[in-house]
């Protein structure tokens, strides 16, 4: 079993920042992609933002240039810093991770997959 765990939602003013955490722990032998998605009401799930292989990272135009993603690889944690909000990123944020839990899966087979719980962005006008 893999779990995730967020933090660092909330409410912020427009032009405000917060940093979003995922921690992942449990059963991985190695990490393929951490990224960020979010869901606002009445909208599909987008991608936010995600890093794979340990240097590429891809990010939705419309946070390009404010948003930025790291990673702690030893820790298993992933962050999303989120700089010059809008009240259009208000979202439900959801952090995925796509893992191998031994070695013979990582030759053999794609890396499982698991979300958090999501973390709650509200950016006020």
């Amino acid at each position: 079993q893999v779990q995730l765990v967020e933090s660092g939602g909330g409410l912020v003013q427009a032009g405000g920042s917060l940093r979003l955490s995922c921690a992942a722990s449990g059963n991985i032998f190695g990490i393929n992609a951490m990224g960020w998605y979010r869901q606002a009401p009445g909208n599909q799930r987008e991608l936010v933002a995600v890093m794979a292989g340990g240097d590429i990272v891809n990010y939705a135009d419309s946070v390009t240039g404010r948003f930025t993603i790291s990673g702690d690889h030893a820790r298993n944690t992933a962050y999303l810093l989120m700089n010059n909000l809008k009240p259009e990123d208000s979202a439900v944020y959801y952090c995925n991770v796509k893992y191998w839990r031994n070695s013979i899966d990582r030759h053999l087979f794609s890396p499982l997959e698991v979300w958090g719980q999501g973390t709650l962005v509200t950016v006020a006008s």
